[in-house]
């Protein structure tokens, strides 16, 4: 297993690592993103989006499940599994269907799908130190160990 610790000072910080990772992504790919509340994976999955060539906001889906972004090489899906009651509720949106060969697919809180979900090329764990974050990646794919290598 491949892992690679980065700093994160601030929020510019953390959207600027975003737009690095958008540099090198290619679908079919699974990001999950955990940390405590407020520790900045939707702020990641903003530098990730707008790099991608979404030019709106990037908001939380935590009442929707998920945002969808169609840009014109892939389609993303933006996933916040906060506030699932309980993962079966997935089956019934339909969540393989945005597993494609087109998709990237950035899942928030993750654990709240156990056992529906695919398994993550990259987990990303952002955590609290002092005022600035540490982001720890984790590559579980060949997929996740190549794009750890470019970062």
């Amino acid at each position: 297993m491949v892992v690679k610790h980065v700093f994160l000072e601030d929020e510019t910080d953390t959207v600027s690592f975003g737009r690095q990772l958008a540099a090198i992504v290619t679908p079919p790919l699974t990001l999950y993103l955990t940390g405590d509340l407020g520790a900045g994976k939707t702020t990641l999955s903003r530098g990730i989006i707008q790099s991608l060539g979404h030019s709106g906001a990037v908001k939380s889906p935590t009442y929707t499940l998920v945002e969808p972004y169609e840009l014109a090489d892939m389609d993303v899906y933006h996933f916040d599994l906060y506030r699932l009651a309980d993962p079966e509720e997935l089956e019934f949106m339909g969540i393989r269907d945005y597993f494609s060969d087109r998709s990237l697919c950035i899942v928030e809180w993750p654990e709240q799908g156990a056992g529906l979900l695919p398994e993550a090329d990259l987990h990303l764990h952002l955590s609290y130190d002092g005022q600035s974050r540490q982001l720890v990646i984790e590559a579980n794919s060949d997929l996740g160990e190549t794009l750890i290598a470019k970062l």
